[in-house]
């Protein structure tokens, strides 16, 4: 299988096949082969690049320029683009190309993907963002996405808002803040919420925030008190992960936890919320959720 792939075990393309345009639409090879034949390589060109909907009102965050640059470097074109992070709206010119068409033409396929790819990204933190407020978002998707592309999505996700993200690769590469919580396999493993509380308060360096996953076993208020009480006087947060068939209405299951950890003497454990969360589910959970 793997010299099908030219020794490559991922199936995802080399900095070198994405600088030979080697991840081209095959028409745009078969434009070249035409124009090259009949002298037209070098036609002198002005192309526009912008994002398209069919609502006329929605907005875009530019993402993505810093790859497309680094595609472009050594490319006999004049590329100008509005900052990355600009707020776009719908057909408004993010970048242009002028130059012979022959030296960009096949690299149309990257450009397109790196700039709608990353922007999708940065967008949908954006969005996220604003619906939050002024509480924590934190960046989780990177476990939907191919693992290739885990730094473009954790960038993405942090220049769109993001507060933090939650792989260590995009950290050390890009130099922005992570954070993490406990996942189910440590709570299975350890065989409880209060072993695995007890064990990452040990053994995790101590700016590290406590915040301890609790619905893996547990009834989601008794799991918070469990891991409040296995760590009372450094926990920072519990985290609701509850699958959506037993949320029933997620905010009101979070008021539930609230009031006990609040009757227990816990009002300073904050509620983080994670599993499907969007714009809508944000603005839904904002009464009662910290993050």
């Amino acid at each position: 299988m793997s010299e099908e792939r030219g020794g490559r075990r991922f199936n995802s393309a080399t900095d070198a096949e994405i600088l030979n345009a080697d991840v081209a639409d095959s028409y745009f090879h078969r434009t070249m082969q035409i124009l090259r034949a009949r002298g037209l390589e070098d036609v002198p060109v002005h192309a526009e690049l912008a994002y398209k909907t069919s609502d006329p009102d929605d907005w875009f965050v530019v993402a993505g320029l810093d790859e497309v640059a680094v595609l472009l470097e050594d490319v006999d074109v004049d590329a100008r683009a509005v900052p990355e992070g600009t707020i776009c709206r719908p057909h408004e010119p993010v970048l242009t190309l002028s130059g012979p068409y022959g030296a960009f033409a096949e690299h149309e396929t990257a450009i397109l993907g790196l700039l709608c790819q990353a922007s999708g990204v940065a967008t949908g933190a954006a969005r996220c963002r604003l619906a939050a407020g002024e509480k924590p978002v934190i960046s989780f998707g990177a476990r939907r996405m191919h693992p290739a592309v885990t730094p473009m999505i954790e960038r993405s996700a942090y220049l769109g808002g993001c507060d933090m993200v939650a792989v260590d690769l995009a950290v050390g590469r890009l130099r922005i803040p992570a954070t993490g919580t406990t996942p189910h396999a440590l709570v299975l493993i350890l065989g409880s919420t209060a072993e695995a509380a007890r064990a990452f308060d040990e053994v995790v360096e101590p700016e590290v925030p406590r915040t301890i996953i609790i619905d893996t076993f547990d009834d989601e208020k008794f799991g918070a008190l469990i891991a409040a009480r296995a760590i009372p006087d450094s926990i920072y947060a519990i985290r609701m992960d509850t699958p959506g068939n037993r949320r029933g209405d997620f905010k009101d299951l979070m008021r539930e936890v609230r009031w006990e950890l609040d009757r227990n003497g816990f009002g300073h454990v904050k509620i983080f919320a994670s599993g499907g969360i969007d714009v809508d589910y944000i603005l839904h959970l904002n009464p009662v959720c910290d993050a």
